[in-house]
């Protein structure tokens, strides 16, 4: 199975090193020196890593064959991708690989379904789950541990304790102005 790991960013000083935008929970499993990767497009690789560092918070790669800041803005925009065998889990106990959460059945600790994750959203501040209804509308539930609590590979499924509003419309809605206006006006209301 195939996975973007990564992708390249700008060439980094005169010598062949190039920004790295991570996208892979195993930057040091993935983008280690030795490497090879393939690519998209894949007429730019596949390409091996030479060196690795990180620089200002930025990873920066040096790729075997990429000697000059030429060849190394020439692979701007590149994904690097990794071949992983779908049976490879990640490390740690509570970390899935996307492709081990796209097509559980969603549901709620009662048994209800709700639908059926299509797909990962990778957000700065937290994954999604984009989830297809049954009649093909679709919610985004957050993926964090007090709304999704548990996965159950064997039984293909995500169970998920939703907060109110988060995947019906009857969510309350407290409003502190209507019972202003209703006890400070001296009005009736119907």
């Amino acid at each position: 199975m195939q996975l973007v790991v990564a992708r390249i960013g700008r060439a980094h000083g005169i010598k062949g090193e190039v920004t790295v935008e991570v996208r892979t929970d195993e930057p040091e499993l993935r983008l280690g020196p030795g490497a090879v990767l393939l690519t998209d497009p894949a007429s730019t690789g596949p390409l091996t890593i030479e060196t690795g560092r990180v620089h200002s918070g930025r990873l920066l790669l040096r790729f075997e064959g990429v000697r000059d800041r030429t060849a190394a803005e020439a692979l701007r925009n590149t994904l690097l991708i990794a071949e992983v065998d779908p049976t490879e889990m990640p490390e740690e106990e509570d970390e899935y690989y996307d492709h081990q959460l796209i097509d559980l059945d969603v549901v709620l600790a009662d048994g209800t379904e709700v639908g059926r994750i299509t797909e990962i959203s990778h957000l700065p501040s937290q994954d999604l789950f984009i989830v297809e209804r049954p009649d093909g509308t679709e919610l985004m539930i957050p993926f964090v541990g007090e709304i999704v609590t548990e996965i159950d590979l064997e039984e293909q499924r995500a169970v998920i304790d939703p907060p109110p509003g988060l995947i019906d419309d009857r969510a309350e809605i407290a409003s502190s102005r209507e019972d202003e206006a209703g006890s400070g006006s001296g009005e009736e209301r119907a």
